[in-house]
């Protein structure tokens, strides 16, 4: 009898774990998925701005100039989304944290600095009509793992202010015939 207590709370325990490794059924997907993905998504691996806001920096990644967060983690877009949303939800979010808007430029980063509002709600920062994100793979500062990977039903990229990225890693985006802002649609 005494230990009646622990089967209620073994339940609940595996329940929230069960929650956490679930493929999100919200819209915007963050269905798909590829061979490399982190095993678990470290609370402090991608920097959450202050309540004031987010810095947009820039960091060297090999030769070039990447754009980053006021702590050096390099930040990303994702081929999926459009000027005003975000196709990155649920546990795709957990592993792709948006960045908080509002954001401001800092010295050496030149670009259209905006912000959306995501389907729970929160205001993401955009970068030159991109939804920004941090990757959870990126533990310290100067890491760019996310660039490339095919992960969450789309490409990750990350930013390149100047200079160039690896061979490996895919284009920026291509401005449109229609004027629709590198979306290619």
């Amino acid at each position: 009898m005494r230990n009646r207590w622990l089967a209620p709370a073994g339940l609940a325990a595996a329940a929230l774990v069960v929650a956490a490794c679930g493929s999100s059924t919200s819209s915007g997907g963050s269905g798909g998925g590829s061979a490399t993905s982190p095993a678990a998504a470290p609370a402090t691996s991608s920097a959450a701005a202050s309540a004031s806001g987010t810095s947009l920096e820039t960091s060297k990644v090999g030769s070039a100039t990447l754009l980053a967060n006021s702590k050096g983690f390099t930040l990303y877009w994702f081929a999926p989304d459009t000027p005003t949303q975000s196709k990155c939800n649920g546990s795709c979010a957990t592993y792709w944290p948006p960045v908080p808007a509002p954001a401001t430029a800092m010295s050496g980063v030149k670009g259209t600095i905006g912000e959306i509002t995501r389907s729970n709600g929160t205001k993401q920062a955009t970068f030159n009509g991109h939804p920004l994100y941090t990757y959870a793979g990126d533990t310290k500062a100067g890491e760019a793992k996310g660039n490339g990977l095919n992960l969450s039903g789309g490409l990750w990229h990350d930013i390149v202010l100047s200079g160039s990225t690896s061979a490996a890693a895919a284009p920026q985006p291509k401005k449109s015939k229609s004027g629709a802002g590198g979306y290619g649609y």
